[in-house]
Protein backbone atom coordinates (compact mmCIF):
# COMPACT_ATOMS: atom_id res chain seq x y z
CA UNK A 1 0.00 0.00 0.00
CA UNK A 2 1.31 3.43 -0.92
CA UNK A 3 2.28 5.45 2.14
CA UNK A 4 0.07 8.45 2.82
CA UNK A 5 2.10 11.64 2.63
CA UNK A 6 1.83 13.86 5.72
CA UNK A 7 3.25 17.20 6.82
CA UNK A 8 5.70 15.31 9.00
CA UNK A 9 6.89 13.19 6.06
CA UNK A 10 7.40 16.25 3.86
CA UNK A 11 9.30 18.08 6.62
CA UNK A 12 11.60 15.11 7.18
CA UNK A 13 12.32 14.64 3.48
CA UNK A 14 13.10 18.32 2.91
CA UNK A 15 14.95 18.87 6.19
CA UNK A 16 12.69 21.66 7.45
CA UNK A 17 10.26 22.03 10.36
CA UNK A 18 6.64 20.91 10.18
CA UNK A 19 5.48 24.48 10.79
CA UNK A 20 7.59 25.65 7.81
CA UNK A 21 5.87 23.08 5.58
CA UNK A 22 2.44 24.12 6.85
CA UNK A 23 3.12 27.80 6.24
CA UNK A 24 4.67 27.16 2.83
CA UNK A 25 1.59 25.26 1.68
CA UNK A 26 -0.49 28.30 2.70
CA UNK A 27 1.83 30.72 0.84
CA UNK A 28 2.68 32.49 4.10
CA UNK A 29 4.79 35.63 3.71
CA UNK A 30 6.86 34.36 6.66
CA UNK A 31 8.44 31.79 4.35
CA UNK A 32 10.85 32.56 1.51
CA UNK A 33 9.67 32.13 -2.09
CA UNK A 34 12.27 29.46 -2.81
CA UNK A 35 11.17 27.35 0.15
CA UNK A 36 7.50 27.75 -0.77
CA UNK A 37 8.21 26.59 -4.31
CA UNK A 38 10.26 23.60 -3.13
CA UNK A 39 7.66 22.48 -0.55
CA UNK A 40 4.71 22.88 -2.91
CA UNK A 41 6.52 21.04 -5.72
CA UNK A 42 7.33 18.13 -3.40
CA UNK A 43 3.74 18.01 -2.10
CA UNK A 44 2.39 17.97 -5.63
CA UNK A 45 4.83 15.26 -6.74
CA UNK A 46 3.71 12.96 -3.95
CA UNK A 47 0.04 13.89 -4.26
CA UNK A 48 -0.20 15.35 -0.74
CA UNK A 49 -3.77 16.09 0.33
CA UNK A 50 -4.59 17.86 3.60
CA UNK A 51 -7.00 16.22 6.02
CA UNK A 52 -9.99 18.41 5.26
CA UNK A 53 -12.05 16.97 8.10
CA UNK A 54 -9.34 17.77 10.61
CA UNK A 55 -8.95 21.26 9.15
CA UNK A 56 -12.66 21.95 9.32
CA UNK A 57 -12.77 20.79 12.94
CA UNK A 58 -9.70 22.85 13.73
CA UNK A 59 -11.15 25.98 12.16
CA UNK A 60 -14.49 25.62 13.91
CA UNK A 61 -13.69 27.86 16.86
CA UNK A 62 -15.88 28.07 19.94
CA UNK A 63 -13.70 30.55 21.83
CA UNK A 64 -14.16 28.28 24.85
CA UNK A 65 -11.38 26.68 26.91
CA UNK A 66 -11.94 23.61 29.04
CA UNK A 67 -10.18 23.66 32.42
CA UNK A 68 -10.06 20.42 34.42
CA UNK A 69 -8.68 20.60 37.96
CA UNK A 70 -8.44 17.99 40.73
CA UNK A 71 -10.27 20.03 43.39
CA UNK A 72 -11.46 23.51 44.30
CA UNK A 73 -10.58 23.30 47.99
CA UNK A 74 -6.82 23.46 47.45
CA UNK A 75 -5.75 27.12 47.38
CA UNK A 76 -3.16 26.46 44.70
CA UNK A 77 -5.65 25.18 42.12
CA UNK A 78 -8.04 28.08 42.71
CA UNK A 79 -5.25 30.59 42.11
CA UNK A 80 -4.21 28.80 38.91
CA UNK A 81 -7.82 28.91 37.74
CA UNK A 82 -8.03 32.65 38.40
CA UNK A 83 -4.90 33.19 36.32
CA UNK A 84 -6.33 31.13 33.46
CA UNK A 85 -9.67 32.91 33.58
CA UNK A 86 -8.23 36.42 33.70
CA UNK A 87 -5.86 35.90 30.78
CA UNK A 88 -8.49 34.07 28.72
CA UNK A 89 -11.13 36.77 29.15
CA UNK A 90 -8.65 39.47 28.10
CA UNK A 91 -8.11 37.55 24.87
CA UNK A 92 -11.74 36.82 24.07
CA UNK A 93 -12.05 33.28 25.44
CA UNK A 94 -14.56 31.86 27.88
CA UNK A 95 -13.58 29.24 30.46
CA UNK A 96 -15.58 26.08 31.19
CA UNK A 97 -14.39 24.54 34.45
CA UNK A 98 -14.74 20.93 35.62
CA UNK A 99 -13.58 19.35 38.87
CA UNK A 100 -12.50 15.70 39.04
CA UNK A 101 -12.35 15.30 42.84
CA UNK A 102 -9.17 13.31 42.20
CA UNK A 103 -11.14 10.69 40.21
CA UNK A 104 -9.89 9.16 36.95
CA UNK A 105 -13.44 8.33 35.90
CA UNK A 106 -14.62 11.91 36.37
CA UNK A 107 -11.55 13.17 34.53
CA UNK A 108 -12.38 10.93 31.55
CA UNK A 109 -16.08 11.87 31.58
CA UNK A 110 -15.34 15.60 31.79
CA UNK A 111 -12.84 15.43 28.98
CA UNK A 112 -15.10 13.39 26.69
CA UNK A 113 -18.03 15.70 27.38
CA UNK A 114 -16.06 18.80 26.39
CA UNK A 115 -14.20 17.19 23.49
CA UNK A 116 -17.42 16.95 21.43
CA UNK A 117 -16.87 20.43 20.03
CA UNK A 118 -17.62 22.46 23.16
CA UNK A 119 -14.07 23.78 23.57
CA UNK A 120 -11.06 24.67 21.45
CA UNK A 121 -8.56 23.15 23.87
CA UNK A 122 -7.85 21.96 27.39
CA UNK A 123 -5.83 23.05 30.41
CA UNK A 124 -5.61 20.50 33.20
CA UNK A 125 -3.77 19.02 36.16
CA UNK A 126 -3.93 15.25 36.44
CA UNK A 127 -6.08 13.69 39.15
CA UNK A 128 -4.56 11.57 41.91
CA UNK A 129 -6.18 8.43 40.55
CA UNK A 130 -4.94 9.11 37.00
CA UNK A 131 -1.36 9.25 38.24
CA UNK A 132 -1.80 6.31 40.60
CA UNK A 133 -3.17 4.05 37.85
CA UNK A 134 -0.83 5.52 35.23
CA UNK A 135 -3.79 5.65 32.84
CA UNK A 136 -3.58 8.20 30.04
CA UNK A 137 -5.66 6.73 27.19
CA UNK A 138 -8.14 9.63 27.32
CA UNK A 139 -5.30 12.13 26.90
CA UNK A 140 -3.85 10.15 24.02
CA UNK A 141 -7.25 10.33 22.28
CA UNK A 142 -7.20 14.11 22.65
CA UNK A 143 -3.78 14.13 20.99
CA UNK A 144 -5.09 11.97 18.15
CA UNK A 145 -7.95 14.41 17.61
CA UNK A 146 -5.37 17.23 17.52
CA UNK A 147 -7.16 19.14 20.26
CA UNK A 148 -4.60 21.38 22.00
CA UNK A 149 -3.76 20.41 25.56
CA UNK A 150 -1.69 22.11 28.27
CA UNK A 151 -0.84 20.22 31.47
CA UNK A 152 0.16 22.14 34.58
CA UNK A 153 1.70 21.18 37.94
CA UNK A 154 0.80 17.47 37.82
CA UNK A 155 2.15 16.31 34.49
CA UNK A 156 3.38 13.14 32.79
CA UNK A 157 6.06 12.36 30.22
CA UNK A 158 3.64 9.87 28.65
CA UNK A 159 1.76 12.67 26.87
CA UNK A 160 3.30 14.98 24.30
CA UNK A 161 1.82 18.41 24.92
CA UNK A 162 2.66 21.86 26.26
CA UNK A 163 3.33 21.96 30.02
CA UNK A 164 3.90 24.51 32.76
CA UNK A 165 5.20 23.70 36.24
CA UNK A 166 7.69 24.62 38.91
CA UNK A 167 10.96 22.76 39.37
CA UNK A 168 9.79 20.70 42.35
CA UNK A 169 13.19 19.16 42.88
CA UNK A 170 14.93 22.53 43.02
CA UNK A 171 12.25 24.01 45.29
CA UNK A 172 12.59 21.20 47.84
CA UNK A 173 16.38 21.42 47.60
CA UNK A 174 16.26 25.14 48.44
CA UNK A 175 13.87 24.54 51.34
CA UNK A 176 16.14 21.90 52.89
CA UNK A 177 19.18 24.14 52.40
CA UNK A 178 17.31 26.83 54.35
CA UNK A 179 17.06 24.38 57.25
CA UNK A 180 20.73 23.45 56.95
CA UNK A 181 21.76 27.11 56.92
CA UNK A 182 19.78 27.47 60.15
CA UNK A 183 21.84 24.72 61.75
CA UNK A 184 19.27 21.94 61.44
CA UNK A 185 20.57 18.41 60.88
CA UNK A 186 17.66 16.07 61.70
CA UNK A 187 15.38 17.09 58.86
CA UNK A 188 12.18 15.15 58.21
CA UNK A 189 10.02 14.96 55.09
CA UNK A 190 6.24 14.50 55.19
CA UNK A 191 5.03 13.65 51.73
CA UNK A 192 2.42 11.69 49.77
CA UNK A 193 2.68 8.37 48.01
CA UNK A 194 5.20 8.08 45.18
CA UNK A 195 2.79 8.11 42.23
CA UNK A 196 2.43 11.91 42.39
CA UNK A 197 4.83 13.62 39.99
CA UNK A 198 5.20 16.60 42.34
CA UNK A 199 5.92 14.37 45.35
CA UNK A 200 8.57 12.47 43.40
CA UNK A 201 10.34 15.71 42.50
CA UNK A 202 10.17 17.13 46.01
CA UNK A 203 11.49 13.97 47.62
CA UNK A 204 14.35 13.92 45.10
CA UNK A 205 15.24 17.52 46.03
CA UNK A 206 15.11 16.67 49.74
CA UNK A 207 17.50 13.76 49.26
CA UNK A 208 19.81 15.76 47.01
CA UNK A 209 20.16 18.60 49.52
CA UNK A 210 21.05 16.25 52.38
CA UNK A 211 23.54 14.34 50.25
CA UNK A 212 25.16 17.48 48.86
CA UNK A 213 25.86 18.66 52.42
CA UNK A 214 27.14 15.25 53.51
CA UNK A 215 24.15 14.42 55.72
CA UNK A 216 22.81 10.86 55.73
CA UNK A 217 19.33 10.20 54.31
CA UNK A 218 17.49 8.50 57.18
CA UNK A 219 14.50 6.67 55.72
CA UNK A 220 12.87 6.71 59.15
CA UNK A 221 12.60 10.50 58.81
CA UNK A 222 10.43 10.24 55.68
CA UNK A 223 6.70 9.86 56.34
CA UNK A 224 4.50 9.02 53.34
CA UNK A 225 0.80 9.63 53.84
CA UNK A 226 -2.15 8.75 51.60
CA UNK A 227 -3.09 11.84 49.62
CA UNK A 228 -4.74 14.46 51.84
CA UNK A 229 -5.36 11.80 54.51
CA UNK A 230 -4.35 13.15 57.92
CA UNK A 231 -3.83 9.87 59.74
CA UNK A 232 -3.62 11.13 63.33
CA UNK A 233 -2.18 7.92 64.76
CA UNK A 234 0.48 7.65 62.05
CA UNK A 235 1.56 11.29 62.39
CA UNK A 236 1.61 11.12 66.19
CA UNK A 237 3.70 7.96 66.15
CA UNK A 238 6.10 9.54 63.65
CA UNK A 239 6.86 12.55 65.86
CA UNK A 240 6.97 10.51 69.07
CA UNK A 241 9.45 7.98 67.70
CA UNK A 242 11.88 10.28 65.85
CA UNK A 243 14.37 12.95 66.89
CA UNK A 244 13.50 15.83 64.54
CA UNK A 245 14.52 19.48 64.43
CA UNK A 246 13.03 20.52 61.03
CA UNK A 247 10.19 19.33 58.81
CA UNK A 248 9.58 19.84 55.09
CA UNK A 249 5.99 19.10 53.99
CA UNK A 250 4.81 18.72 50.40
CA UNK A 251 1.70 20.81 51.03
CA UNK A 252 0.56 23.39 53.53
CA UNK A 253 -2.16 21.20 55.05
CA UNK A 254 0.36 18.57 56.14
CA UNK A 255 2.66 21.32 57.42
CA UNK A 256 0.12 23.25 59.47
CA UNK A 257 -1.48 20.14 60.94
CA UNK A 258 1.92 18.75 61.95
CA UNK A 259 3.04 22.10 63.34
CA UNK A 260 -0.11 22.38 65.49
CA UNK A 261 0.35 18.80 66.69
CA UNK A 262 3.93 19.24 67.91
CA UNK A 263 3.07 22.53 69.60
CA UNK A 264 0.38 20.72 71.58
CA UNK A 265 3.12 18.32 72.67
CA UNK A 266 5.05 21.27 74.07
CA UNK A 267 7.53 21.73 71.20
CA UNK A 268 8.53 25.36 70.53
CA UNK A 269 8.30 26.41 66.87
CA UNK A 270 10.70 27.52 65.45
CA UNK A 271 13.20 27.37 68.30
CA UNK A 272 13.12 23.58 68.67
CA UNK A 273 11.58 22.54 65.38
CA UNK A 274 11.21 24.45 62.10
CA UNK A 275 8.60 23.92 59.39
CA UNK A 276 8.41 24.70 55.66
CA UNK A 277 5.47 23.79 53.41
CA UNK A 278 4.50 24.22 49.77
CA UNK A 279 1.77 26.42 48.23
CA UNK A 280 1.87 29.66 50.29
CA UNK A 281 -1.90 29.88 50.59
CA UNK A 282 -4.18 31.63 53.04
CA UNK A 283 -3.63 28.90 55.65
CA UNK A 284 0.12 29.58 55.59
CA UNK A 285 -0.37 33.31 56.15
CA UNK A 286 -2.73 32.96 59.10
CA UNK A 287 -1.21 29.92 60.84
CA UNK A 288 0.26 30.42 64.31
CA UNK A 289 3.16 30.85 63.82
CA UNK A 290 3.01 31.87 60.18
CA UNK A 291 4.24 29.07 57.91
CA UNK A 292 7.38 29.59 55.84
CA UNK A 293 6.43 28.40 52.35
CA UNK A 294 7.71 27.62 48.90
CA UNK A 295 5.41 29.74 46.73
CA UNK A 296 4.30 28.00 43.53
CA UNK A 297 2.94 31.20 41.92
CA UNK A 298 -0.35 29.64 40.87
CA UNK A 299 -1.78 32.80 39.29
CA UNK A 300 1.28 33.21 37.09
CA UNK A 301 1.16 29.52 36.21
CA UNK A 302 -2.47 29.93 35.13
CA UNK A 303 -1.67 32.93 32.95
CA UNK A 304 1.20 31.12 31.25
CA UNK A 305 -0.91 28.00 30.69
CA UNK A 306 -3.68 30.07 29.12
CA UNK A 307 -1.23 31.92 26.88
CA UNK A 308 0.36 28.66 25.72
CA UNK A 309 -3.03 27.18 24.87
CA UNK A 310 -4.43 30.26 23.13
CA UNK A 311 -1.22 30.66 21.11
CA UNK A 312 -1.53 27.02 20.07
CA UNK A 313 -5.20 27.44 19.12
CA UNK A 314 -4.61 30.60 17.12
CA UNK A 315 -1.59 29.20 15.29
CA UNK A 316 -3.72 26.32 14.02
CA UNK A 317 -0.74 23.99 14.47
CA UNK A 318 -1.10 20.77 16.43
CA UNK A 319 1.53 19.32 18.73
CA UNK A 320 2.61 17.16 15.79
CA UNK A 321 3.21 20.21 13.63
CA UNK A 322 4.82 22.56 16.16
CA UNK A 323 7.16 21.24 18.88
CA UNK A 324 5.72 21.21 22.40
CA UNK A 325 7.17 23.48 25.07
CA UNK A 326 7.62 23.14 28.81
CA UNK A 327 7.69 26.36 30.83
CA UNK A 328 9.38 26.21 34.24
CA UNK A 329 8.35 28.81 36.86
CA UNK A 330 10.87 29.54 39.60
CA UNK A 331 9.47 28.98 43.09
CA UNK A 332 10.12 31.51 45.86
CA UNK A 333 10.83 30.97 49.55
CA UNK A 334 8.42 33.09 51.61
CA UNK A 335 9.87 33.33 55.11
CA UNK A 336 7.55 33.55 58.11
CA UNK A 337 7.75 32.70 61.79
CA UNK A 338 7.99 28.89 61.45
CA UNK A 339 11.69 29.27 60.59
CA UNK A 340 14.37 31.39 62.23
CA UNK A 341 16.66 33.85 60.48
CA UNK A 342 19.51 32.14 58.63
CA UNK A 343 22.80 31.69 60.43
CA UNK A 344 26.17 30.84 58.88
CA UNK A 345 26.67 27.15 58.11
CA UNK A 346 29.41 25.70 60.34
Amino acid sequence: MKRKMTLKNIARELGVSISTVSKALKNSNEIGAETIERVQAFAKLYNYRPNNLAISLKNKRTNNIGVIIPDIVHYFFTTVFRGIEQYSKKHGYNVIACVTDESLEREVVNMEMLANGSVDGFIMALSAETQKKNHFDHLKRINELEIPLVLFDRVTDEIECDKVLINDREAAYNAVMKFIENGRRKIALITTEDYFSVSQGREAGYRQALESFGLPVDEALILKLPFMDLDEILINTFFDSQDIDAVLCVNEIFAIHSMNLVQKKGVNVPEEMEFIGFTDGILSKYAKPGLTSMAQHGFQMGEIAAKMLIDRIQSGLSEKEEPCRTEIIESTLIERESTINAIPVL
